[in-house]
């Protein structure tokens, strides 16, 4: 069920960074109060916070300065609630989702130009808080129910009291938690989305001293929100609970531009040959302890990567260059090449069906990808873009060789094309030789036709006829064509 909470509001305010705070509060007023107090520590005001196990009284939530609070509707305690930010809700519109439990809610915020400028126009934020119980799975909110499948932006966030071995590498689980775990983190992973926290990074440190710190907080983010993720990080002190705060932030994918990385294609070897011959790394502690141990390795590495960076150019990859691409082509990617390995050192029918299905799935993606970024592309056009828009419609860009009537290849229509704006220079007038016995025809260019001349025997001349033209064979023979041979009178 929904219920619209606000008016929609045709606004042209653009933010440049979305932050979405979550917390545990354990149920504690005093926690809430230390909570909302430490966001001026962020450098951007927060929009959206999640908040779960909130303090409340008869079921009403508390409030505060600058937010609108919202709970699902329970005649208990509910365990999860999101407030809302009043400058948001000055340009947006935001409606709640209520779920058959109080232990999930969920809010969508319409926005008439769509997420930085995205075709999806409501991205939707789910707060989740998973309560441990004695019968399957093992939780009060099965993991299709909370990973459903969604074409728009879509965030899950919240305490789901899980442990595994992808967020938390250095603990020792059982056997039970670490199959009610994989179960939730597989439903994910098979809509799909996307785990945003960072490894080893604990968000829950225990009050007494024997237990273990752990990673109970988890974001997940699915494919068509993944190029806004900008950060996941726990920036803000301890408020009083054993959970620490953690911040998302939503940033448009154009302002982030991909880290410079070494072009090793173009390295220069001779240059690092020279100087690994030179290279030379500090002793290895006498004594060495765990701490000094891995403190001498980082220096050496340290020094090794700067000295092959120093000698290698930077490139940076365009950030408009395959725009339809994903994290989830990505892991496609991966699995095709993975069976693809496999099947080269292990040539057996399994692993070989393995590496057709794969690939098929892999291009097909690609192929479903483009398409749907196409139709995007086209459906939100603008006049500027109208260009760009017509290469994608046609596809592929027009012949460059222009269609001449009798010309196919490109070697006629450059011969027609010469011929016309170049044509052929009219044949010079014959010259008469003055020969007696043959005649001399001027050479003509090849492309031109040669003139059918008659050779014809020049008749005699008288005496004085010949000393009237003695005296011009001097001009007469600066023409290329005129080569005069006679005998002096």
């Amino acid at each position: 069920m929904q219920n619209l909470f606000t008016r929609y509001t045709d606004s042209s305010a653009v933010f440049p960074s979305f932050p979405i705070v979550q917390h545990n509060s354990l149920g504690s007023w005093d926690v809430f109060l230390s909570f909302f107090h430490s966001f001026t520590m962020l450098p951007h005001p927060s929009l959206l916070v999640a908040i779960q196990d909130p303090s409340s009284r008869h079921s009403v939530m508390p409030t505060f300065s600058g937010f609108m609070s919202f709970a699902p509707p329970s005649p208990g305690h509910p365990w999860v609630a999101i407030y809302v930010s009043r400058t948001l809700n000055q340009h947006l519109s935001c409606s709640t989702v209520f779920h058959d439990s109080s232990e999930i809610l969920s809010v969508d915020v319409l926005s008439p130009e769509g997420l930085f400028g995205s075709p999806h126009r409501s991205p939707r934020v789910t707060s989740v808080y998973l309560l441990r119980t004695n019968h399957p799975p093992y939780r009060s909110i099965s993991p299709e129910w909370v990973f459903s499948f969604l074409s728009y932006h879509h965030l899950v966030l919240g305490d789901f009291n899980l442990h595994h071995p992808l967020v938390d590498p250095c603990r020792s689980l059982s056997e039970r938690e670490f199959i009610i775990s994989t179960r939730y983190l597989e439903a994910a992973f098979d809509v799909p989305y996307h785990l945003l926290n960072t490894p080893g990074v604990y968000t829950q440190f225990p009050f007494d001293t024997i237990s273990q710190p752990s990673v109970l907080d988890l974001v997940f983010a699915n494919t068509a929100l993944s190029p806004f993720i900008s950060s996941w990080d726990t920036p803000l002190p301890s408020t009083g609970s054993d959970h620490v705060p953690c911040v998302i932030t939503l940033k448009p994918p154009a302002i982030m531009l991909p880290p410079p990385t070494p072009h090793w294609a173009l390295l220069d070897l001779d240059a690092v040959r020279k100087a690994l011959d030179t290279f030379t790394t500090l002793p290895c502690p006498a004594r060495p302890t765990p701490n000094s141990l891995d403190r001498w390795f980082d220096i050496s590495s340290t020094r090794l990567t700067s000295l092959l960076t120093s000698h290698a150019l930077r490139k940076r990859q365009c950030p408009r260059s395959k725009p339809w691409w994903s994290p989830y082509l990505s892991s496609l990617r991966r699995e095709y090449h993975k069976f693809a390995m496999i099947s080269h050192l292990d040539p057996s029918p399994l692993n070989w069906s393995n590496v057709k299905s794969s690939r098929r799935t892999y291009f097909k993606a690609i192929a479903s990808a483009k398409r749907t970024h196409s139709s995007d592309f086209l459906s939100s056009a603008t006049p500027r873009s109208l260009w760009t828009v017509k290469r994608v419609a046609f596809g592929r860009p027009p012949q460059r060789f222009p269609d001449l009537p009798g010309d196919s290849d490109p070697a006629e229509i450059a011969e027609t094309l010469v011929g016309h704006f170049f044509p052929c220079k009219p044949p010079p007038p014959l010259l008469l030789r003055l020969t007696r016995y043959e005649d001399y025809t001027p050479a003509l260019p090849k492309r031109c036709p040669r003139p059918s001349v008659n050779p014809q025997t020049p008749p005699p001349l008288a005496p004085t006829t010949s000393r009237s033209l003695c005296g011009n064979l001097y001009t007469a023979s600066s023409h290329p064509f005129f080569l005069p041979s006679w005998t002096p009178c």
